[in-house]
């Protein structure tokens, strides 16, 4: 076993068990953002091959202060698979998770393939339906600490994803009003322009890395477009919602 797959057992042994595990950058600090995107295909590659099964991917690092917080001008990207969907309105066991937290999103489901350099006309145009989202993320480095590289190989710390309703994408959605809601308080405002100034952006740059890693996002396939405000820490007994205008809600709760 190389090195790269050492990491990839060590990260999947640590989200299968829910166990937080030392940042791979501590005794590995020159560990390159290419070499953590095959931690990371590695990683995931353990998840297919005990049955789950890809579903889309995930964008990540989507809003200019996330950039600048980590020190970078590039967007990542993850991997979903079906064991980490939430259905709408259900329960998410706690104990599932090292330390998860809920970021509000918008999702994508595609109606055709997407890949390479691609306008944001021709996004558009392969997307079936948007809809509100919530994105568990769960970075498995204790104490959720980590360097770019750490976050990457960790599949951008990508845990759940809860979907609410579909819509025609025909609408304008650069800039709708979203708000999270933690037991009926209002903890987190934002906008869906936090995502690149528009989530578009995040699809076509989805297309161009998914196709830099010889994939491509196929048709069916959902794409998360990333956080749109902080992500609260999750504790059980909460209940959930995240509201985005003109596009409804997504609700989940938390149980031990």
């Amino acid at each position: 076993m190389d090195k790269l797959e050492r990491y990839a057992e060590i990260l999947d042994s640590a989200a299968l068990h829910a166990r937080a595990t030392p940042q791979l950058t501590h005794t590995d600090p020159d560990l390159s953002v290419a070499d953590a995107y095959r931690v990371q295909q590695l990683s995931v590659d353990r998840r297919l091959a005990r049955g789950e099964r890809r579903i889309g991917v995930k964008m990540g690092l989507t809003s200019r202060a996330k950039m600048l917080q980590v020190g970078v001008d590039e967007v990542a990207w993850g991997r979903l698979t079906d064991a980490m969907l939430i259905e709408e309105g259900t329960a998410m066991s706690r104990a599932r998770f090292v330390h998860p937290r809920v970021e509000p999103e918008v999702a994508f489901l595609m109606k055709a393939p997407l890949a390479g350099k691609v306008t944001a006309a021709a996004a558009l145009a392969a997307v079936e339906a948007i809809a509100p989202a919530m994105e568990i993320i769960d970075s498995r480095y204790e104490n959720f600490k980590f360097a770019l590289s750490d976050v990457i190989a960790d599949n951008t710390s990508s845990s759940g994803l809860v979907i609410g309703s579909w819509n025609n994408p025909a609408m304008d959605f650069s800039n709708l009003g979203v708000y999270l809601e933690i037991d009926g308080e209002v903890t987190q405002i934002g906008s869906t322009a936090a995502i690149l100034g528009h989530p578009l952006r995040s699809l076509v740059a989805a297309a161009r890395l998914v196709s830099e890693a010889g994939e491509e996002i196929s048709a069916g396939d959902i794409v998360m477009a990333g956080g749109i405000t902080a992500a609260p820490n999750l504790a059980p007994g909460q209940t959930v919602r995240t509201t985005v205008q003109g596009l409804g809600s997504v609700m989940f709760q938390v149980e031990a």
